[in-house]
């Protein structure tokens, strides 16, 4: 069957049919075909394959799609290319302030390369997470899993069946991004250590956290070096009522500098002391980490550990596509300067007015 040609009457009324079927809903490659005079397999040849139709029939149907407003579906091109342009981000908390960043740098990245991110939250539970990634997995070409609460297994398990790349974790076999933490840590500690502390104490994050433990060795490994003594507390509830609860323990340990998991839990903490009677800085030096929006909003503004978010959000974004390159050519992408760039994403102190001069005379 010819692709052009004079339309009959039939066609015109087709092509009136479209114009008003897609002025009430999206337009599908059947309107299309109707203005344009041609079958609904010729247009799709010439969207998914240019220069399988002749110039003058893809002109057409160009013009027809134009005019129809015509917005190709992702899902439906995915069924014979298995490719979907789209990367699925998995948060533990979307509640939570420091993924703010880490979601728009990861937005940034996948635009920029005509990606789409689709987003999805675990609330803090690693069945959901695993359901969560399971369900977006068939619609999306790779996922980032932020602060992943899935054990290691789980983890390389999804990687077999679509790239992964995870942040704020080290999972072996598996693509992650984690910013350097040593320095930020050595700055707080130094710091504290400064103001005349010699007593700190850590607030835990989630057990299920990876980087919780992480932090809470690195703070440990530079107390033991400065001579300082330190303990834990925790686990608990990254949130601000994890930090209230606890603030009566943290009183009655002695600590009288305190780093916590994250922003929230510090913020929580202060709060509590201070509903206490108890006065920030002048009796507790209060460090949180993350530096999240609304972390100076606090009365003292909060000191905290800065991390990258937004850098470790786009940088896992490419190493995502990196690894799609080369799962679909083998040997065309070699992502170990990606993961040089990750490397060398770290974290720095940004004191403020929760931190300051120990005085025992205060207590």
């Amino acid at each position: 069957m010819p692709d052009s040609g004079p339309m009959p009457p039939a066609g015109r009324m087709l092509q009136r049919a479209a114009k008003q079927r897609t002025a009430q809903s999206p337009a599908t490659i059947y309107d299309i075909a109707a203005l344009a005079g041609v079958n609904a397999s010729t247009v799709s040849r010439a969207l998914t394959k240019p220069g399988r139709v002749s110039a003058k029939t893809q002109k057409k149907i160009e013009d027809a799609a134009a005019q129809l407003n015509y917005q190709a579906n992702p899902f439906a091109r995915a069924l014979p290319t298995g490719k979907t342009n789209t990367v699925g981000l998995i948060v533990s908390d979307i509640t939570n302030p420091a993924y703010f960043d880490v979601i728009r740098g990861a937005e940034g990245a996948a635009s920029a390369r005509d990606y789409t991110l689709l987003l999805a939250e675990s609330a803090e539970s690693a069945q959901t997470e695993l359901l969560a990634a399971k369900r977006i997995m068939t619609t999306v070409d790779g996922i980032i899993l932020a602060s992943p609460r899935l054990a290691d297994e789980q983890i390389r398990e999804l990687a077999k069946k679509k790239p992964v790349v995870v942040i704020n974790r080290m999972v072996e076999e598996v693509g992650c991004v984690v910013a350097d933490v040593q320095p930020g840590v050595t700055e707080a500690v130094r710091h504290l250590a400064t103001l005349g502390h010699e007593s700190l104490a850590y607030v835990a994050g989630p057990d299920r956290s990876w980087m919780s433990g992480h932090r809470w060795d690195s703070i440990r490994g530079r107390c033991e070096w400065s001579g300082l003594r330190v303990r834990k507390f925790g686990p608990g509830t990254p949130t601000v009522d994890g930090g209230r609860e606890m603030a009566a323990a943290i009183r009655e340990s002695g600590a009288t500098g305190i780093i916590c998991y994250n922003d929230l839990m510090a913020i929580g903490l202060m709060q509590e002391l201070q509903s206490a009677g108890v006065r920030i800085p002048a009796e507790f030096s209060i460090v949180g980490f993350d530096n999240i929006f609304g972390s100076d909003f606090t009365t003292p503004p909060l000191s905290t550990v800065k991390s990258p978010l937004r850098e470790t959000g786009a940088t896992a974004l490419t190493l995502i596509l990196a690894e799609l390159a080369a799962s679909i050519e083998p040997g065309r992408a070699d992502d170990s300067a990606l993961r040089a760039e990750a490397a060398k994403l770290a974290t720095e102190l940004v004191i403020r007015g929760s931190s300051g001069q120990h005085s025992p005379a205060a207590l």
